[in-house]
């Protein structure tokens, strides 16, 4: 049978019925006082770690009629400052470390609001949304009660990114309801007014971009913007190294985009022999059990080892549109199924990841292509073009080619040395890129794409047996899960 401290939680609030115990425990240094009548016997974590992680356990006891509303309910956490807003009946705040608990008068739950832990509840997503259209002051240095208008806005717009307009007009519909039971037809009116400003039926003033760029009929996502920036601000801060390759005879063209569009198709899986590739695309040897694949290879290597077409820059946005889709339609010519040149019209997933929303591809592409336009370096923009179009995935299939394909454009453009993407390589380059897509970190992207670069100049590509054989002593045929299993490198040749 466990004992007394036993029993109890890592974090509670001392009653009558055990105040005794609590008190003795404390004088045998066995209990912590954090606050009033809030006890924990963790002394290792800092009282503030302590009850954040437990404040939702601690509410009901503080306030056994509460009710998780306005920010609270929208952020689902404390804010910044720690507070958790709360309708009760009870009216003085409670501080405790790291959180306060800030009850107001209003409505008791509705049949729609959600049951949450502890007995407790939540206003539901609609009736949320009226309450934080009501405005409240804020002090210095604390976070105010409700959103403001800013935020409601980039608030709504994330619900027609996320959910569609389906899902907001029935968000609308039900809030209307809640209003007229709630007293809250005024602010009903004005989340109204803001919902059909963004879907373009009314004409409410807007503060925010990412707002005015749904009305105007070109939404983006921020969140990708936001990574747009932080590779920007970190290209920046890199002088790159000058690899340029000028002067290449056309054997040593021809050798290079060989292996290019090999390795790049590898990457995406699709997987053959050197010389089956080499049959495909010198000697148009199509398989007959895998013709598409085939034509895949073929047509990326007819794409970039015409190097006129790959040393065209786009002059503007509309250009940049032009030739990302021409080129993703001749890469992607043999599957007319994959809508070649086309943008897609469902969502991608790779993994846990989750792109660009159709209907946000063109205006989040805008404001990438904004943010390229700023930058001065081959290598700078071939990194960052790359991450653009890869992260966007504005296309159903071939994303990865034509991300490749633009990026090496760029160098070609100014004849500086391409990359070339090893199999052996290829899990470095995936997790450089979900380093920045999931954690805002653009070191291992940056460094990746450099050494791959270092690597490509290193090969002599002026005979394709000869090419072919340094690939190979430096490990670049490997398969990378063996190769990570093994210990296995890609190696620079010396």
């Amino acid at each position: 049978m466990p004992t007394f401290l036993e029993s109890l939680p890592e974090v509670f609030v001392s009653n009558t019925e055990i105040s005794a115990q609590v008190s003795q425990a404390v004088s045998d240094g066995k209990l912590k006082k954090l606050a009033s009548r809030l006890y924990t016997k963790n002394f290792v974590d800092d009282p503030e770690v302590i009850v954040k992680r437990n404040w939702y356990t601690l509410l009901k006891d503080y306030y056994p009629d509460a009710l998780i509303a306005d920010r609270t309910a929208l952020e689902n956490r404390p804010a910044e400052d720690g507070s958790v807003f709360i309708i009760s009946d009870k009216k003085r705040n409670t501080e405790l470390p790291g959180i306060i608990f800030k009850p107001r008068k209003g409505h008791g739950p509705l049949e729609s609001d959600l049951s949450f832990i502890n007995d407790l509840h939540i206003t539901s997503e609609s009736r949320t949304l009226v309450e934080n259209m009501r405005p409240s002051r804020v002090r210095k240095g604390t976070v105010s009660r409700t959103l403001s208008r800013k935020e409601m806005e980039e608030k709504l717009d994330k619900l027609f990114r996320l959910k569609g307009d389906e899902h907001v007009n029935k968000i609308r519909d039900n809030a209307r309801d809640i209003a007229k039971e709630t007293g809250m037809m005024n602010e009903f009116r004005k989340l109204d007014d803001l919902i059909g400003t963004l879907q373009g039926t009314r004409e409410a003033e807007l503060i925010t971009s990412v707002a005015k760029a749904r009305k105007g009929e070109e939404p983006y996502d921020p969140d990708r913007t936001a990574l747009f920036l932080q590779l920007f601000e970190d290209l920046k801060k890199v002088a790159p190294d000058s690899r340029t390759s000028s002067g290449l005879s056309q054997e040593e063209r021809i050798n290079i985009s060989f292996f290019e569009a090999y390795f790049s198709n590898f990457i995406e899986g699709t997987e053959f022999e050197v010389s089956e590739a080499a049959d495909i695309v010198f000697r148009n040897a199509i398989p007959s059990e895998r013709p598409d694949d085939a034509h895949d290879v073929l047509g990326t290597y007819r794409l970039v080892s015409n190097y006129y077409e790959m040393s065209q820059l786009p002059t503007d946005f509309d250009d940049f549109i032009a030739k990302l889709k021409y080129r993703h339609s001749e890469i992607m010519a043999a599957r007319k199924e994959k809508s070649p040149g086309l943008f897609k019209n469902r969502v991608n997933v790779a993994g846990s990841t989750q792109f660009v929303l159709p209907d946000l591809v063109k205006g989040t592409l805008r404001k990438g292509f904004e943010i390229y336009r700023a930058l001065e370096y081959s290598f700078h923009k071939a990194v960052y073009m790359m991450f653009m179009v890869s992260e966007v995935h504005p296309f159903v299939d071939g994303n990865g080619r034509v991300a490749r394909i633009m990026m090496n454009a760029e160098l070609v453009s100014v004849q500086d040395q391409k990359i070339i993407i090893p199999i052996v390589y290829r899990n470095n380059y995936l997790a450089a890129l979900k380093a920045l897509t999931n954690h805002q970190n653009s070191a291992p992207l940056i460094r990746t794409l450099d050494f791959a670069q270092k690597f490509t100049r290193s090969v002599d590509w002026s005979d394709f047996d000869q090419a072919k054989n340094q690939l190979e002593s430096c490990n670049a045929f490997i398969d990378p899960n063996e190769a990570d299993r093994e210990g296995v490198r890609l190696r620079l040749r010396e």
